[in-house]
């Protein structure tokens, strides 16, 4: 179903009244679809923005529990990631791969959880999940370029006394058992009181399979790592058997949501709420195909554990005939992150000789001075990471009254958010090291390993390493020795460390109004300015970039933000950036039947720029300056119908054209050490239908909607690239396909995306489908459904030669299948989701960039066959 409206904060009431007025409608044909997107109730097919959603009916017949389930009923989202809570959503194809804001605003009711990597919200007690397509700057901001998910849930009711619970049990085809126990009450304390509570938990059993890796690599070949040298006697040999286990990507996760509902005086509600989750999620989500199906080679451990809150408070009023709406709300997030990172080092080891001292780190040594000698440690690498956001945020409107010729909306907007980055790609014990060896000691003439050196290491002409007796380095070492004493962590183990505080403001004030022309003539205009600053300090980098900047490491356990090298311009170290602009929309709708309507919608979208910190180049040993990334903007114009037809076939449909400038794009540059920055990639279109329908014949209902996009590049992408003679980073002024960069290494194209490239992760057809059957037996309300979901492949990055290392996905079509029957107020329900354990491809994805990782890239897919019952009661 195809809604339509700009949201606003709702009053419980109006929700309520919402709720009843669908319950009533339900058994006379289709039925209104009613939302309180505006403050009040109002049929969706009355207002002219293009906007889908999935009613609490429709949320519980197709087993919704978080992002990536009702992401896959909404034809225009896709989404990239690798897990619960790691996830981040996109619309009809505008999928930024840089920049610090998100593209898609992220609501709970009527308060931003906006973000990258956005935290998997339990879908219960929800009224329903919208999704507005298209830009919805006017009213979300910078965070809404391309669309706004919000997620609405059921308010405190006055009136009645309610209680209700479901358990269910479920299963993996092949993999293991699951279930989950879920809960509300909804009490009336007094006239004017009431409060609602909801909890739940909730366990999913696994279905990928960490298997061992018998000594070979995903790719057949010896697990036997060279360590960055020719030298027969230095070698390490990967072994995960230590941790292989089968099913081992589970998730456990709990929390619950309580609200109170005071009316104080007629014609006011005060709504606070808070609402808590914690999630663990362990393991990878996708899979390797190249070590078999749902299968994996990890070598470290892989956990996000994800808990966050958010208090709210929602003040809906009157004063006068002025309708006001206050909603202020509190956010705090805390994920604590494990994650693999062993093929890193697996990608270094390939680079052959000369990169030793990434590899070869020595403990457990007996001996002392010249005689010492160490052992090698394990030298693969793991990820982990502490990170906390907090955001406030206030917003106040204030609308006309209801009997002028024109209603109008103003507000102004208020948000505060400060992120605190703690991020660690480490190697176990290296904070604790004796030593490492010297670039060259693994191949120079007669060197001792694991041997404290007493002389540096240098190369003759013919690229040879020997011993360089002009150079000492430890008096008391041994000549023969290649051993550099000391430990090149940064911080704890960390081998690269980022430690960052972020602070983002962001002001804007807006109006929205709408004027009847005619009777069935409306023109709805809509405008708002904005103002927002970002703010940078911190450390990122190795043990030579905090050299660069004049710090001695490893840096203080106990301190952070002792050494800082984000802005070395700047007197504070602070990397800073600020901006301001407005965007607008406005649309034309003609009721030319009261059920039927034709509409255009012009609107705008925008999201800032940012800083890029300056980066430290191998090659030259010195850091470089890299200029800040412009704000992208995104135009949308379309065209769609609203049409019901004798109250059983509604169809909705839109016709739209997009226009996106700036692609924010997040590059690795030759030569940084892997290291990134965000620079603008070039101009891009999307052409797009969208289209829902529902036709119900008696006892049986056909739903369908589905989405067309093709979205694709205009213009040559021109890289990034390193200039020599200015010793800075910037995008190519001019490019030629087929060229390289001269003077890059490894070879950097000159373009990285031809004209027409397509545009990546949206597939350019996505639907669902799904039959229902409604019949009595007996004294028995009971159902049956089948329903298609299906799409088309897509490309996985916007960067040609990364694209063609991850390769496409494919095209899928899976089938699910449920069946219940209820009874006064107890239900039952069978499921059966991927009914024939189809390996739809959504995404592929690496932890590290492409071009270091792509060997070891991760295909994430639909759930597999995944079964079971549920049973609830309503009281």
């Amino acid at each position: 179903m195809i809604l339509s409206a700009p949201a606003l904060a709702q009053a419980p009431a109006a929700d309520a009244a919402a709720a009843d007025a669908a319950a009533a409608e339900a058994e006379q044909g289709l039925g209104e679809i009613v939302v309180t997107a505006t403050r009040s109730a109002q049929s969706i097919q009355k207002v002219p923005i293009s906007m889908q959603a999935l009613g609490a009916e429709k949320l519980q017949e197709r087993q919704v529990k978080g992002l990536s389930d009702f992401a896959a009923l909404l034809p225009s989202v896709s989404f990239e990631g690798i897990g619960p809570g790691r996830n981040t959503a996109f619309f009809r194809g505008i999928v930024p791969a840089g920049g610090a804001y998100a593209s898609v605003g992220y609501y709970l009711d009527d308060m931003p959880i906006t973000g990258t990597e956005v935290p998997d919200i339990h879908a219960y007690d929800l009224e329903r999940v919208e999704a507005l397509s298209g830009p919805q700057g006017t009213l979300y901001g910078a965070g809404s370029l391309a669309g706004t998910i919000r997620l609405i849930t059921n308010k405190p009711k006055l009136d009645k006394f309610e209680f209700g619970y479901d358990v269910e049990a479920n299963k993996y085809g092949k993999g293991d058992f699951g279930g989950q126990l879920e809960s509300y009450i909804n009490v009336p304390l007094a006239p004017m009181l009431a409060v609602r509570a909801m909890g739940y938990y909730r366990r999913d059993g696994g279905y990928i399979d960490n298997t061992p890796n018998n000594g070979t690599f995903n790719d057949g070949s010896s697990s036997t790592l060279t360590l960055g040298d020719n030298n027969p006697n230095t070698s390490y040999t990967l072994d995960n058997s230590d941790i292989a286990k089968d099913d081992y990507n589970t998730i456990r996760e709990f929390g619950g949501r309580f609200q109170l509902l005071w009316q104080p005086t007629e014609g006011w509600d005060i709504t606070p709420e808070i609402t808590a989750q914690k999630q663990v999620a362990r393991g990878y989500f996708g899979y390797d195909p190249r070590v078999g199906d749902l299968e994996v080679h990890d070598y470290d451990q892989t956990k996000n554990d994800d808990r966050w809150y958010q208090a709210a408070l929602s003040i809906h009023g009157h004063i006068g005939d002025w309708d006001i709406v206050s909603a202020t709300g509190y956010f705090k997030r805390r994920t604590r992150t494990l994650n693999d990172y062993t093929y890193y080092t697996v990608t270094y080891d390939g680079f052959g000789p000369g990169y030793e001292s990434y590899l070869q780190f020595f403990d457990n040594c007996t001996g002392s001075g010249a005689s010492q000698q160490c052992q090698m440690i394990n030298p693969t690498q793991y990820y982990h990471a502490d990170t906390h956001r907090n955001k406030f945020t206030q917003e106040l409107r204030i609308s006309t009254p209801k009997d002028w010729p024109f209603d109008v909306t103003v507000g102004g907007f208020y948000q505060r958010q400060k992120n605190e980055l703690n991020t660690s790609y480490a190697i176990r014990g290296l904070d604790t090291i004796t030593g490492y060896t010297a670039t060259g000691g693994g191949d120079v003439a007669g060197g001792l390993i694991g041997v404290p050196a007493m002389y540096g290491i240098a190369y003759d002409e013919e690229g040879n390493p020997y011993f360089d007796t002009s150079d000492v380095i430890n008096a008391n070492g041994n000549p023969l020795g290649t051993m550099i004493l000391g430990t090149q962590a940064v911080k704890g183990d960390a081998f690269y460390y980022v430690e960052q505080d972020q602070l983002y403001h962001d002001k804007a004030i807006f109006a929205e109004g709408h004027y009847n022309i005619t009777p069935t003539l409306k023109l709805t205009g809509g405008i708002r300015y904005f103002w927002t600053d970002y703010k940078v300090r911190g450390f990122a980098g190795v043990a030579g970039s905090a050299a660069g900047v004049g710090c001695t490491t490893p840096l203080p356990d106990d301190e952070r933000l002792t050494c800082v090298n984000t802005n070395p311009n700047a007197a504070d170290g602070t990397g800073r950036y600020k901006e301001d602009g407005e965007t607008h929309k406005v649309a034309l709708d003609w009721q030319f039947q009261p059920d039927k309507m034709v509409y255009f919608n012009y609107s705008t979208g925008f999201r800032p720029g940012g800083f890029n910190r300056p980066l430290r180049i191998r090659s030259l040993g010195k850091i470089v300056n890299v200029a800040p990334f412009k704000s992208e903007t995104l135009t949308n114009f379309e065209v769609g119908v609203k049409t019901t037809w004798n109250n059983i076939f509604r169809f909705n449909a839109a016709v739209y054209y997009e226009k996106w400038n700036n692609i924010q794009y997040g590059v690795v540059v030759s030569g940084a050490q892997g290291a990134g920055m965000t620079g603008n990639a070039g101009k891009a279109e999307v052409k797009g239908i969208e289209y829902d329908a529902d036709l119900r014949l008696g006892k049986v209902t056909i739903s369908t909607s589905g989405a067309f996009n093709d979205a694709k590049l205009k213009g040559d992408f021109c890289n990034f690239a390193l200039n020599t003679e200015t010793e800075s980073i910037a995008q190519l002024s001019s490019c030629t396909l087929g060229e390289f960069v001269e003077g890059s290494s490894p070879p950097t194209p000159q373009v990285a995306a031809a004209n027409g490239t397509r545009l990546p992760r949206q597939p350019r057809f996505k639907g669902t489908t799904s039959i229902r059957y409604d019949t009595d037996l007996g004294d028995y309300a009971a159902y049956v459904q089948g329903a298609a979901l299906y799409q088309t492949g897509a490309t996985q990055d916007l960067n040609v030669e990364s694209n063609e290392l991850l390769g496409n996905t494919k095209g899928f079509v899976s089938f699910d299948f449920s069946g219940g029957i209820k009874k006064d107020n107890w239900s039952v329900t069978l499921f059966l989701q991927n009914a024939f354990d189809k390996r739809g491809q959504l995404t592929r994805n690496t932890f590290c960039s492409i071009d270091f990782c792509a060997n070891s890239s991760r295909t994430f897919t639909i759930k597999p066959q995944f079964f079971g019952i549920r049973f609830g009661q309503k009281f």
